[in-house]
């Protein structure tokens, strides 16, 4: 593979790449696989740069017979999230959360500064980074416990404190598989639009006001 000839490499989700490969035997009768899905998908996302007199040229390089225990199966396809029961996924939770949008803090910075930060923000739980890359978690229960049997931890960096990072999941996830991520051990799920290259972060309230609204 010669990558010095490639001008530009697009991201695809899974789900949407699966969902296509689905739409492309409906509609156009052609039985290819999940990898000319991906390409269908990545086409789609930059139709917006394609003006009329381009030419477009996608090969479907894969059969999709090897694909009729995934894409072509409901089964498969429901317990990987991408049949939504309930309507819901997290992109729709992002849209809705005014505070979705991520704020983190640094390994270095002393857990006062990190307490500060979540009063002032009104937030619960907090990523934390080192060089832009997430390492860790804060959240409110557990500094509390800290600081009652501490007080004088205030002035000990993060990294002495601070628990694993929370999971990561796409915008596309449904609500289903949110809420059987978060519990009482695991306070909130980061979302990555890898279409925007941005973060947010859900919690076990933006779940449960999204279901009871």
């Amino acid at each position: 593979m010669d990558f010095s000839i490639i001008d530009r490499f697009e991201k695809v989700t899974d789900k949407d790449a699966a969902i296509m490969t689905r739409e492309i035997v409906k509609k156009e009768g052609i039985f290819s696989g999940n990898s000319a899905g991906s390409a269908m998908a990545g086409l789609i996302q930059l139709k917006d740069e394609l003006k009329e007199g381009d030419l477009v040229v996608v090969i479907f390089h894969d059969h999709g017979t090897r694909y009729l225990g995934k894409m072509f199966n409901d089964e498969w396809m429901m317990e990987k999230g991408f049949f939504d029961k309930k309507g819901l996924v997290a992109k729709d939770l992002v849209n809705n959360n005014t505070n979705g949008k991520l704020i983190t803090i640094e390994v270095t910075e002393t857990v006062g500064n990190a307490v500060a930060l979540m009063n002032k923000m009104d937030i619960s739980q907090i990523p934390v980074t080192h060089d832009k890359r997430i390492v860790g978690s804060l959240n409110e229960s557990m500094l509390y416990q800290k600081i009652i049997a501490n007080p004088d931890i205030k002035n000990q960096t993060i990294e002495t404190v601070m628990a694993a990072p929370f999971p990561f999941v796409d915008i596309s996830t449904p609500i289903d598989s949110l809420s059987a991520m978060v519990n009482d051990k695991n306070l909130a799920v980061l979302v990555k639009d890898f279409k925007l290259d941005k973060t947010y972060i859900i919690t076990c309230y933006d779940i449960m006001n999204a279901l009871t609204k």
